[in-house]
């Protein structure tokens, strides 16, 4: 799973991060899912080495221009491109009616199919490898936040072990990587977890913006092994932030210890802490670290690979 941050500012673009759009890689099928869709995203995406034909899945947090003003043109260029796959698209209860509106109005039509759905708490999106649920979020306007899991894989089947006990290759294989005991025709008992090494413990995502603190955030993020929320706003402009219904980067902060999160990541920067004004980004990373030491800071192009913990590692900038 690799996450490839897109667009990193809030509320407009600046000359060094655009607006928000985090894309989700998932290499083992050929996909991309990706997590709000801000004015320009689709250029992002060719500046990047992210195949634009993967995509098969958005998840929109709300309606806010800053991550949606993206999506109608992303889509039309899929569509031009001849793009023969379907697209299906989570989100507000509203976002259909906007899509059906920039598309009348614009003359445009996707060659491709498009499915919305309208945001519900709980569970999304499943099936055999992934799990998507959401929970509402504490902004000005409706907002959800996004929590993936990848669903607890079985270790590593020891083939030559197999072998050993003379068990012939086949269904029976797939029986002992499941974790079933076989019974041989000669009466031996093979237990499958003899013959696998540890369970591979499934990986968790949760994405986390536009919201003030809240507990739909920390039960989002719960044992994540990567937080990705936003830091609006310096602590020093907490009135600010809760006057605008944003995060501080404290906030972003208590939202991962409370969570037991294994890795934050800060997004969704205001402008306003640019080189050279009393206060900047690198003072919003170091109020996040006095909470929580695991954080860092995206920007735009950022790769993070998010690491089985089998491995020794939540994960790693790439």
């Amino acid at each position: 799973m690799l996450v490839t941050f897109l667009g990193t500012s809030s509320g407009v673009p600046t000359r060094s991060r655009n607006v928000s759009s985090v894309a989700l890689r998932l290499p083992q099928r050929a996909e991309v899912w990706l997590f709000d869709c801000g004015e320009g995203t689709q250029h992002q995406i060719l500046r990047s080495d992210i195949k634009i034909s993967q995509i098969s899945r958005i998840f929109i947090t709300h309606m806010h221009g800053d991550h949606i003003f993206g999506l109608m043109g992303l889509l039309a260029s899929c569509g031009l491109a001849g793009n023969p796959n379907s697209i299906d698209i989570y989100g507000p209860s509203r976002l259909d009616e906007y899509l059906q509106a920039c598309a009348r109005y614009s003359h445009t039509h996707l060659s491709f199919p498009i499915k919305v759905r309208k945001h519900k708490a709980g569970i999304i999106y499943e099936d055999d490898e992934y799990i998507v649920k959401c929970d509402r979020l504490d902004h000005r306007i409706p907002a959800y936040g996004y929590r993936v899991e990848e669903k607890d894989r079985p270790g590593r089947f020891n083939v030559e072990k197999a072998k050993q006990l003379g068990i012939p290759s086949g269904p029976l294989y797939g029986k002992l990587k499941r974790g079933e005991t076989i019974t041989l025709p000669d009466g031996r008992e093979i237990a499958g977890t003899d013959l696998t090494g540890p369970m591979q413990v499934g990986r968790k995502i949760a994405y986390c913006t536009d919201t003030v603190f809240c507990q739909g955030s920390v039960e989002l993020a719960r044992d994540a092994d990567l937080l990705i929320h936003e830091s609006t706003f310096s602590h020093k402009d907490a009135q600010m932030a809760y006057d605008r219904k944003h995060s501080t980067s404290t906030m972003a902060a208590q939202v991962a210890l409370a969570a037991e999160a294994k890795q934050l990541m800060l997004t969704h920067f205001s402008p306003r802490y640019a080189p050279g004004n009393d206060i900047v980004l690198d003072d919003l990373l170091q109020e996040a670290r006095a909470i929580f030491p695991n954080t860092d800071m995206a920007y735009d192009f950022f790769n993070y690979e998010v690491r089985r913990r089998s491995s020794g590692s939540a994960g790693s900038g790439v």
